[in-house]
């Protein structure tokens, strides 16, 4: 990251799997113009062990980020908020200095139900629809 890096804050509600992955593709991708955190209106208490695995298979590492709450980043300077679900969209706090704001939803791949390959589908099918959605909208914006 440059030390003219844009800062972006990404927030879901548990910030375990679509803000995570949100993170790590941003980070990943726009390293060198954006530095991305990520954040939970009401974090759980680990980073889904799936959205770890489905990173890890395109070369992202998450193993070791853990959930953090949303009041944890409120006074910092972002460039940029997004969220990447309704729920948090709606619940978004009020940031004490002016930021621009994004919403891209995406769904919440740690309802998915069935086998444990239909479950690894739902979270490839999100991991791959955050890179094509969200990373190209915050690259546009820095």
């Amino acid at each position: 990251m440059s030390a003219a890096a844009r800062r972006v804050l990404i927030l879901c509600t548990g910030n375990s799997c679509r803000s995570q992955m949100a993170e790590g593709w941003v980070n990943a991708e726009l390293g060198a113009r954006w530095e991305a955190r990520s954040a939970g209106t009401d974090p759980a208490p680990q980073v889904h062990p799936l959205a770890i695995r489905v990173m890890r298979e395109v070369g992202v590492e998450l193993e070791g980020a853990t959930p953090a709450p949303i009041d944890a980043y409120l006074d910092s300077p972002w460039d940029l908020v997004v969220t990447v679900c309704d729920s948090a969209r709606e619940t978004c706090p009020v940031f004490p200095r002016p930021v621009e704001r994004l919403h891209i939803a995406f769904p919440d791949p740690a309802i998915a139900q069935g086998t444990e390959e239909q479950r690894l589908a739902v979270f490839r099918e999100v991991r791959d629809a955050i890179r094509l959605r969200l990373v190209p909208e915050v690259a546009r914006r820095g």
